[in-house]
């Protein structure tokens, strides 16, 4: 026995839009999201002093995101802002002049930034992040070099957390920090190359 068609079914615009986005969840569950947690971060760098030591530093106001796409780590992304009056090189009066407009002039410039555009890896694991570093509202492109990704974690509270280890070095001037005195040997006061090592810990959204 033949079965009478019923009236075929009509897609309203709403209900087409609907199922788009059903289709559209899986994919977008792939990427995660992940707030960078300051408390348990670190940007730390350091320089030379008087071309015979190094002297050590820490920004200690972080904030960040961070999406995680693990099986399309190339679409990975990072943002991270740093707040320049909070460098801590353990003197006071150091830490005052670095703030000034000799160098980073925080009542003009309050905050550092690093945005990614690119994410390169190797065996499965991204090596090196490679964005836009943005000191003195001067912008250029830097390479970082990840040295660990670890996998995520649940803490006793419940919360999923993953850390990261990252380096990478600059050269001051480019940015627009050139102040410096000369000394009696010939050589300066102030390095030009900073070297900068990041220690984030990372909370699942």
């Amino acid at each position: 026995m033949l079965q009478k068609k019923g009236p075929p079914i009509m897609l309203t615009p709403r209900i087409s839009l609907v199922l788009i986005a059903l289709l559209m969840v899986p994919q977008l569950a792939l990427a995660a999201s992940w707030t960078i947690d300051p408390v348990h971060t670190a940007v730390e760098f350091k320089i030379r002093h008087l071309m015979v030591s190094w002297v050590k530093g820490v920004f200690t106001d972080v904030d960040g995101t961070v999406e995680i796409d693990e099986d399309n780590l190339p679409g990975s992304s990072t943002r991270v802002t740093i707040a320049t009056a909070s460098i801590d090189t353990n003197n006071q009066k150091r830490d005052d002049h670095l703030r000034s407009a000799d160098f980073f002039d925080v009542s003009r410039f309050p905050t550092i930034t690093f945005v990614s555009k690119e994410v390169l890896v190797a065996d499965g694991q991204p090596v090196k992040l490679i964005g836009d570093l943005t000191i003195r509202d001067v912008t250029r492109e830097v390479t970082l070099d990840i040295e660990s990704l670890s996998p995520p974690i649940t803490d006793p509270w419940g919360k999923t957390r993953r850390g990261a280890s990252a380096t990478t070095t600059i050269n001051r001037k480019d940015y627009g920090l050139t102040w410096n005195k000369l000394l009696e040997s010939g050589g300066v006061v102030v390095g030009d190359e900073v070297r900068i090592t990041l220690e984030v810990e990372m909370i699942r959204s």
